[in-house]
């Protein structure tokens, strides 16, 4: 290979690296964007059971006021209500089982989102590793069988959502249906936290 074929190589090579990270850094910055207000309501809640501080419980709850809203408006749960009733009646188990089913609505949100959008590759994906975060709070209350169903169908999930892959190598296309099918097992796997 002459010096000019080199050259062209080695500039292909820095342009392919390039890409590649750029890519990698993008899906990790776009993944990793944002704060995730259930799960940090979530993890104070609990946090304040413990102790427990019921007045601090009603001021996570207060600050999670809209996506609770959200809940109630766009899926027609409501989970404010009962939450209210709960930290009134200083009901501890009560509240953390609310707050299971805020976590599991969030699954399910995050998943319809990727399945609505599963001709674009990254948003889907991002949506599908965003609900891999909320399952994974449910994971240690489940039993060995649901936790392996859940994992499964997770895994499942974002395999469906197919692959752009690089230059056109080893690209797949989304499977609209076994998509479907994942999420499904996925919500049979967590149902006894809704």
């Amino acid at each position: 290979m002459n010096r000019y074929g080199r050259a062209v190589v080695r500039q292909l090579f820095v342009l392919f690296l390039s890409l590649l990270f750029n890519v990698s850094s993008y899906a990790y910055s776009y993944a990793a964007a944002g704060k995730e207000p259930v799960i940090e309501g979530r993890e104070a809640i609990l946090q304040a059971l413990t102790i427990p501080d019921y007045a601090a419980v009603s001021t996570s709850v207060a600050s999670l006021n809209d996506e609770f809203t959200y809940l109630k408006n766009e899926h027609q749960v409501d989970l404010l209500t009962p939450m209210l009733e709960a930290i009134d009646n200083k009901d501890a188990e009560k509240i953390e089982t609310l707050m299971d089913s805020a976590v599991v609505e969030e699954i399910i949100r995050r998943l319809d989102g990727a399945e609505n959008n599963l001709n674009d590759y990254q948003v889907a994906k991002v949506l599908v590793v965003k609900s891999k975060l909320f399952l994974d709070l449910l994971v240690p209350k489940m039993s060995s069988n649901q936790r392996q169903e859940a994992n499964q169908a997770i895994q499942g999930a974002l395999a469906s959502i197919g692959n752009p892959g690089v230059f056109g190598v080893g690209k797949a296309p989304a499977n609209p249906v076994e998509f479907s099918k994942q999420k499904a097992l996925l919500l049979n796997a967590i149902s006894d936290f809704k």
